[in-house]
């Protein structure tokens, strides 16, 4: 991207610039020691982001996935729609940072043969200039029996909008990419957390499930005479001829005999 600016480590405010990065990392190392909900963590990432960077009018984070490309995090949704230009296109700054591993800087006006349709919606939007930067993870623990991949995993961008053509410079360009780098490992802990709580909430199910399904047993032996083999047997054909779940079943038994008379 061509600059009429002077090298920027030349200039007055690089010391405020690095004061800002770094209370933005701080943060973020906040995120990364603490339990926050993924949704909650990328909302975060994006609105650090844009304090990191003073000339970032706007911030989203384009994640990759089976289904395409998607934005999940933002900090004005009004600019959603030149993420949404570059998906339905197929190409632009986010798609070939996120498929190069690079950053990509780009002025929009020295762009438009190379990206028309992200610069249409980038010039309706009033941007001028885009800086995306990769967001890549260690591929995730394979199942039991599938052999460790080594590669990384890649999660997709993190896009800065600017109304400004002159900004994002290359200390812009480092500070983003020392930035994703944090941002990286805060993504993963709330990746990880939400695992974690996903499974604890899968097995209290389970266990309230089997603990359900112990007690109809029971109520189907003391009434019926039944052996604990013949009780469960009864519950699983009644949930094979209607179709619902033993558990379903289960609770209906229970739910009979707690009604008043």
């Amino acid at each position: 991207m061509n600059s009429d600016r002077s090298d920027a480590l030349d200039r007055s405010d690089v010391s405020e610039r690095l004061e800002i990065a770094t209370d933005a990392l701080a943060e973020l190392r906040g995120i990364f020691a603490g339990e926050e909900p993924l949704k909650a963590a990328l909302d975060r990432v994006a609105t650090g982001a844009a304090g990191v960077i003073p000339d970032a009018d706007a911030v989203t984070i384009t994640v990759l996935t089976d289904d395409g490309p998607d934005s999940v995090a933002w900090t004005d949704e009004r600019y959603l729609a030149l993420d949404a230009a570059q998906y339905g296109a197929g190409r632009g700054p986010c798609l070939e940072s996120a498929s190069s591993h690079r950053p990509v800087r780009a002025a929009t006006s020295a762009s438009l043969e190379q990206w028309p349709e992200f610069c249409e919606a980038a010039e309706q939007a009033g941007i001028k200039a885009c800086l995306a930067v990769p967001l890549l993870l260690e591929a995730t623990s394979p199942a039991p029996g599938v052999p460790a991949r080594t590669a990384v995993e890649l999660v997709g961008a993190l896009n800065l909008y600017s109304h400004s053509s002159n900004a994002y410079d290359p200390f812009d360009e480092a500070l983003m990419r020392l930035f994703s780098t944090e941002a990286t490992l805060a993504i993963s802990n709330a990746r990880r957390w939400q695992s974690l709580r996903d499974h604890v909430r899968n097995l209290e199910t389970a266990l309230i499930s089997r603990a359900e399904i112990d007690q109809a047993k029971g109520v189907l032996m003391a009434v019926h005479q039944y052996s604990a083999e013949e009780a469960f047997a009864t519950l699983v054909e009644q949930s094979q001829n209607r179709n619902v779940k033993v558990r379903r079943v289960a609770q209906e038994l229970l739910d009979s005999i707690r009604k008043p008379s």
